[in-house]
């Protein structure tokens, strides 16, 4: 089991880049922070732009169609994703807020607002031989969803921390920067769509390395504001922990509350998956529109950053068993 995942992290380059982007905005910080030499804030925007456009034209409307009439499955999925994970950030702040730094708690809210993830759900849907194309059909709707559900879930429970966030700014922002190029990569894909399926192991890459470039932004300006050398590595073991916790807690609740419902193994499966996941590429590009240069920044990403990670290596293994089971008769 163990030497799986080290051979899975020794081919996550992304998981490299990651520390990368984080190491270099430690040694750097100046330079990515905002009002740097690399103009952070544009340079963040052409980025959020161009990821969205690339979903967008990777948005398979027929297959979306072909899961689209399942609704049992699509409620749970995003009951879970917009519910279920907010309420459980409000236990888990109610019982260890009093110990968590606000930016931390923030960070942890955040996670448990973005939507979930498309790529990985879907490719872990299908390695274990449940119901892709509802997988395809929930996944892409969380994303839709998030732009509208992510910064009100955020503004309103930020409140109980403390710290308050303009909804109406921060949905124009999503809308235009999410909304907008998602609806054009859509409307291109008749023109490119054949290209972008054929080339879409390249783009991709230019996907991920525009989310590596959001990271280090992001981490520059809270270096620089001195957060990481006040906690220290006890905030790295905090927010580790934390992720920990919430991923066995939601994978748990899925996996019984779809059994409890008495659906198919397909259908828990990408109950399981989609309801359990949660969106870096996304969640990043949303943590800059909705916090901007706020000097926690690098610590509100930190726990979808941890939760990624955990989230693939767990699943991966959960979708190796799934696949064991013995073919349907």
């Amino acid at each position: 089991m163990s030497l799986r995942l080290v051979k899975r992290l020794a081919r996550d380059w992304f998981l490299l880049g990651m520390l990368g982007a984080v190491g270099l905005a430690l040694l750097f910080p100046d330079f990515g922070r905002s009002g740097g030499a690399m103009h952070a804030d544009v340079v963040t925007n052409v980025g959020i732009f161009a990821v969205f456009f690339l979903h967008g034209l990777g948005m398979p409307m027929a297959q979306l169609r072909a899961g689209a009439l399942q609704w049992r499955l699509h409620v749970l999925v995003q009951s879970f994703t917009f519910g279920v994970f907010p309420a459980l950030w409000l236990v888990l702040n109610l019982v260890f807020g009093a110990w968590v730094p606000a930016d931390v708690s923030l960070g942890f809210l955040f996670l448990c607002a973005v939507p979930s993830t498309i790529s990985s759900s879907v490719a872990m849907t299908g390695v274990a031989r449940g119901n892709v194309a509802g997988a395809i059909f929930d996944a892409s709707l969380s994303s839709l969803l998030g732009i509208f559900l992510t910064p009100l879930i955020v503004g309103l429970l930020a409140r109980t921390t403390g710290q308050s966030l303009s909804l109406g700014d921060a949905i124009l922002k999503l809308s235009l920067l999410l909304l907008l190029p998602l609806a054009l990569g859509q409307l291109a894909r008749p023109l490119l769509g054949a290209f972008f399926a054929r080339y879409r192991k390249y783009t991709n890459g230019v996907d991920r390395l525009f989310i590596l470039v959001l990271v280090y932004a992001s981490f520059c300006d809270s270096v620089a504001s001195g957060i990481f050398s006040r906690h220290g590595g006890a905030i790295v073991a905090l927010i580790l922990g934390g992720a920990v916790l919430i991923l066995a807690t939601v994978l748990t609740l899925s996996t019984l509350t779809a059994r409890r419902l008495r659906f198919s193994t397909e259908d828990e499966i990408a109950a399981v998956f989609c309801g359990s996941k949660k969106t870096l590429a996304s969640g990043v590009p949303m943590a800059r529109l909705l916090f901007g240069a706020h000097p926690g920044l690098g610590l509100i990403v930190l726990p979808l950053m941890f939760y990624h990670q955990l989230q693939l290596l767990v699943c991966s293994v959960l979708a190796e068993r799934y696949a064991a089971r013995p073919p349907a008769p």
